[in-house]
């Protein structure tokens, strides 16, 4: 009897790459045996985590739409062939059992090759507010993971389970890692400490609501491990740099079970 084969597709922000490969590490614990390919959007951040995790990925050329630039859209619809008709190809070479999306630029050619194909698919969707590739690919969909009550708003009621967001089992596990965090960090592991993340591309209020209260936080003697996310980084650092020892700013927590050992409040 043949290994299940498995496609996982979407990527682009860490809030998709990151469940999936959650997904992946369940798969390969419930059938050790199993083969997975994971299929991504060329130059996103999931070509490089996605390896890094020890899985294999192919690339599509596809992009979202750019909205207030219609010069940058002029190329979407040949992106959007070509990337459709790599995924035929990728389905053939690799002939899934099953396919699965979770969100992204990369989940739609693949999940809508998959259902020409006849092949099951199974979408994962982890907002409260369902994405338009998810809600146009949910009709045929075999079954839709979601994390929140009311996704009938979105998907057919009689495909929906809900099962919560994947979360890698390494970041669940955090006890007895709060020193080994602060070393990493170089923080005091005895202070109260709060983590502060808006995901792997950041989140523009947040940054801002930290950036106008982080000497109240500094004052009260409180330790600041804050993740800005990709889009804010250079911005933040230009204005607050290194303010103060109790204050660790990041782009990205690749480690995400170390610093997520320490802090009292997320």
């Amino acid at each position: 009897m043949r290994p299940t084969k498995i496609m996982i597709s979407g990527g682009g922000t860490g809030g998709h790459i990151f469940p999936a490969i959650a997904i992946a590490n369940a798969l390969r614990r419930i059938e050790p045996a199993c083969e997975l390919l994971f299929i991504g959007a060329l130059g996103r951040m999931e070509m490089e985590k996605v390896p890094a995790a020890g899985y294999k990925i192919e690339g599509l050329e596809i992009a979202g739409f750019q909205r207030g630039s219609l010069l940058k859209n002029i190329e979407l619809p040949f992106k959007i062939y070509k990337s459709v008709r790599k995924a035929y190809s990728l389905i053939k070479e690799f002939t899934p059992d099953v396919v699965v999306g979770v969100g992204g630029y990369a989940s739609g050619p693949l999940l809508y090759a998959a259902s020409k194909k006849n092949i099951p698919y199974l979408i994962q969707e982890q907002n409260s507010y369902a994405g338009i590739t998810n809600k146009f690919l949910a009709k045929g969909a075999a079954k839709i993971c979601v994390a929140f009550e009311g996704m009938e708003l979105f998907f057919p009621a009689s495909r929906i389970i809900k099962t919560g967001n994947p979360v890698r089992e390494s970041v669940v596990d955090i006890k007895g890692k709060r020193h080994a965090g602060a070393a990493l960090l170089k923080l005091d592991p005895q202070k109260k400490t709060i983590l502060v993340t808006g995901g792997s591309l950041g989140a523009g209020t947040l940054n801002k609501s930290i950036e106008k209260h982080l000497q109240e936080l500094i004052d009260q003697d409180i330790q600041v491990i804050w993740q800005t996310g990709k889009y804010y980084y250079e911005g933040v650092m230009q204005r607050v740099g290194h303010p103060h020892k109790n204050v660790v700013v990041l782009e990205f927590l690749n480690k995400m079970d170390l610093p997520g050992a320490m802090p009292e409040e997320v």
